[in-house]
């Protein structure tokens, strides 16, 4: 059971790392500009439940793929890896998401709260890498039922801060301000990357122990 709670603990800071609701406040706060209170906590609160249920549709879709194809541990930890480091080198470089989000008026007619808030600027890349990467643990975890749990708490926990951090922006935004999210941002970008480092450096020595290139101690 220990290895459930490491997955739980692991799928919730690395998502949270990767979404990043610290960064996404100028940007929720651009969109909802002169709107009440309840309403930005009403579009928080839909790009959020939005955001889990394409995260649970990907763990789902995931694991299914994984099971027909019999997709290798290692093949998901290094294309995982690889798009983790892309993402945690452009939060270091300080490449705001927000430069990719419409924020006027006339890109602004569907609903926001899916597009863009739920996607992408919280389920992009990243957040589902990350998904498709435990669900591959969970394939090769002897808890199976437990550790696909787990990861749904995780998801869940991740939605709940994001939600909390979107509906009190004005407040978090007011007392963080620009320079303390900047410096935020930049020391999560620095933790992504080594993440992406550790599952492109497990998933190499995997594939090369599958391959027979690499004894297994």
């Amino acid at each position: 059971m220990r290895q459930v709670l490491t997955l739980f603990v692991s799928t919730f800071s690395t998502l949270l790392a990767i979404i990043n609701p610290l960064e996404a406040l100028p940007v929720f706060l651009k969109m909802m500009e002169g709107e009440s209170a309840d309403q930005h906590r009403q579009i928080a609160r839909r790009s959020c439940v939005y955001a889990a249920l394409l995260l649970f549709f990907f763990l789902i879709f995931g694991t299914l793929i994984l099971r027909i194809f019999d997709i290798s541990l290692s093949m998901v930890r290094i294309v995982g890896g690889i798009i983790l480091i892309r993402i945690g080198f452009e939060l270091f470089s300080g490449s705001s998401s927000g430069s990719l989000i419409p924020t006027n008026k006339a890109a602004q007619q569907g609903d926001i709260a899916f597009v863009p808030l739920a996607m992408p600027l919280m389920v992009g890349p990243g957040a589902i890498a990350t998904t498709l990467g435990m669900t591959s643990l969970v394939k090769h975890s002897e808890f199976e039922l437990f550790s696909f749990f787990a990861i749904a708490c995780a998801i869940l926990a991740t939605m709940l801060i994001t939600y909390l951090c979107l509906a009190y922006a004005k407040n978090l935004f007011g007392r963080i301000g620009p320079m303390g999210i900047d410096a935020i941002t930049r020391i999560v970008g620095f933790f992504v990357s080594a993440m992406g480092v550790g599952l492109v450096f497990h998933g190499v020595i995997e594939g090369l122990q599958d391959a027979g290139m690499v004894q297994t101690r």
